[in-house]
């Protein structure tokens, strides 16, 4: 595995070191042992699968609020996602700052966002799949959200025509620290 800190402390773009012979490829996706060496403790618990039908379907800005957060490794398995994650960490110098990263099936690339994130993504092709792993199970007592378009972010989403939100997604209130 080949993992890339971003310009936010802890949050990590992570891809396959290929080993390419006759026959294809061998890749170890993820390795407890290499997150740990980079300072991410967490576990995986879950592993949760998003099928989304249209080009331009948005799901996030979504987290969980202590002492239930949820760190994450997402990894887009068919067609294309923006994926972005936004530090809500009060004490971090990228407090509301965000990163993103395009997802595909064909650069294999994840991203980790750490537990105190809110997460989301925009799919750039129909047919698209997101799998991810997560260190916690979900507690529906502490789910939140912010919008996809909050002030407090800023968030430069790439041109995917026409966006498609579920009514929770679409009313989240402002972020409210």
């Amino acid at each position: 595995m080949i993992a890339k800190e971003t310009y936010i402390k802890g949050a990590f773009v992570i891809g396959p070191e290929r080993f390419d012979d006759e026959r294809g490829f061998f890749a170890r996706a993820w390795s407890e042992g290499e997150l740990r060496g980079l300072g991410v403790e967490e576990r995986f618990v879950e592993g949760n699968v998003s099928f989304n039908r249209r080009r331009g379907t948005l799901r996030g800005m979504h987290y969980q609020a202590a002492p239930h957060g949820q760190a994450k490794l997402v990894r887009c398995t068919r067609g294309r996602v923006y994926d972005v994650g936004v530090d809500l960490r009060p004490d971090s110098p990228t407090y509301l700052k965000w990163v993103g990263v395009e997802l595909s099936a064909e650069n294999r690339l994840m991203l980790y966002v750490p537990a105190e994130f809110a997460h989301g993504y925009l799919t750039l092709e129909d047919e698209s799949e997101v799998y991810y792993l997560v260190s916690g199970g979900y507690a529906p007592e502490s789910a939140r959200g912010a919008r996809w378009d909050d002030p407090a972010f800023r968030i430069e989403w790439p041109d995917a025509g026409a966006l498609i939100l579920n009514e929770r997604d679409r009313t989240y209130p402002d972020f409210q620290p």
